[in-house]
């Protein structure tokens, strides 16, 4: 028995080995494909999520919201971002070729099909959190300096380029093989920085700042979402190997026990503290713990793979309990699911890796990389915000938001059959 035990164990910290791709292979680029198909269909669980966590009067809005990040962002993604990332990048800071790319090889393209989904799901991150009172237009044009400018500059350094150079954190050693910091955290600081000057719902807060519920609409859509978001991480970590590899399985097994991991993390939080074991917060455990395995899944022994999830629930948790300590408002928890728990599966991704647990040097190089993606994601993206408040107006008008943001922003509504008197009640 004890030989057994002994066996499990050394099952579960096994080391694991570092993929890497070169999109040359027919198999690699079909692997590719479907990983991007995947990712793809995260923006539907995204939508699922989000609309689920609003007020149906914001329904239809949160989802155009998403659609925008889609859309747009994959535009401005391929006229400018995709070479400020990818290009030819020989100082290591951002790339200078390949914009507007329009010669690409077969493989060259899959890469930026691929690239493309990354940058709307950074994207699409700040939506949930700023939902139900940021106007529609504003939004969009924060959604395109996102994946234009903001997103891609961060990726230069942590990934670039894909045909001549090398970003800087990249050459300092630092891991972050399919983005926990590079998407999820950068996501997340502009969240974080979209909440902070659009400011909190009405009645979200008290006058003394005692925080309110404020109850989602329809939390089956909450759990599905969930659902079709871990279905696409498997896309998403796995694609990045960038080659079609047995191999993949590994970072899958990482990516799903992880997922799991943190939405176990959050229920034995949630029990600890003698708090009601609600939905909403359990899924958006399991959402964290897959966040944080997104830097780590390739490099770290499934053991600690599940350890790095795990922790990641309580992250999660007692990050939310700050957010309304300090009277920010953020719809779905995208801060706390994607900023601070994209940190710590960075942190974990350099502590727990393979081979060479603990290296204090590596460690230092991640801790550097959270840090230099904070510096330049929030400050980028407050001033984004903080312009567009001062030019174009960013939060919807009181009576807008009141009656929501479908019908005053698009004029239509998510549930005609419910919501007849706003139908027939005007604009205002």
């Amino acid at each position: 028995m004890q030989r057994l035990h002994i066996g499990i164990l050394l099952l579960l910290f096994a080391p694991t080995t570092v993929f890497a791709g070169t999109l040359e292979d027919a198999g690699d680029i079909a692997w590719v494909c479907v990983a991007s198909a995947l990712v793809f269909f995260m923006q539907a669980g995204f939508a699922l999520l989000e609309a689920g966590f609003a007020r149906a009067k914001n329904t239809t809005n949160v989802i155009m919201k998403n659609m925008a990040d889609l859309s747009f962002g994959a535009i401005a993604f391929w006229v400018i971002g995709f070479g400020l990332m990818f290009g030819d990048n020989p100082t290591g800071w951002f790339g200078s070729s390949h914009f507007l790319p329009e010669t690409l090889t077969g493989s060259e393209s899959v890469f930026l099909l691929f690239q493309a989904m990354f940058a709307a799901t950074a994207a699409t991150i700040v939506s949930g959190a700023v939902a139900e009172r940021m106007r529609f237009g504003p939004y969009v044009l924060a959604s395109v300096i996102i994946t234009a400018l903001i997103y891609p500059v961060f990726g230069s350094w942590a990934w670039g380029s894909f045909f001549e150079g090398k970003g800087w954190l990249a050459e300092l050693g630092f891991v972050d093989f399919a983005g926990s910091t590079v998407v999820h955290s950068v996501g997340g600081w502009c969240a974080l920085a979209g909440a902070l000057v659009v400011g909190p719902r009405l009645g979200r807060f008290a006058p003394d700042g005692t925080p309110r519920i404020i109850p989602g609409h329809n939390l089956p859509f909450v759990a599905l979402g969930v659902f079709v978001l871990w279905l696409g991480w498997f896309g998403f970590n796995g694609g990045s190997t960038l080659a079609a590899s047995a191999d993949v399985g590994i970072i899958l097994v990482n990516t799903h026990l992880a997922g799991a991991a943190g939405m176990v993390g959050a229920y034995v939080c949630l029990a600890l503290l003698g708090r009601p074991v609600l939905m909403t917060t359990t899924v958006n455990g399991a959402i964290a713990g897959l966040v944080a395995i997104t830097a780590g899944c390739a490099t770290m022994p499934t053991g600690f793979a599940l350890l790095t999830g795990f922790i990641a629930g309580p992250v999660m948790v007692l990050g939310a309990d700050l957010l309304d300590r300090l009277r920010i408002d953020d719809v779905v928890g995208a801060v706390p699911v994607h900023a601070f728990c994209g940190a710590w599966g960075t942190l974990a991704a350099g502590l727990f890796y393979a081979d060479d647990l603990f290296n204090l040097h590596r460690m230092l190089i991640q801790l550097l990389g959270i840090g230099i993606a904070a510096a330049w994601a929030f400050p980028t993206a407050f001033l984004t915000f903080w312009i567009l408040k001062r030019t174009v107006g960013l939060r919807a008008d009181t009576l807008h938001e009141q009656r929501g943001l479908d019908f005053t922003e698009h004029y239509e509504i998510g549930y005609p059959e419910f919501q007849k008197e706003l139908l027939h009640g005007g604009k205002g």
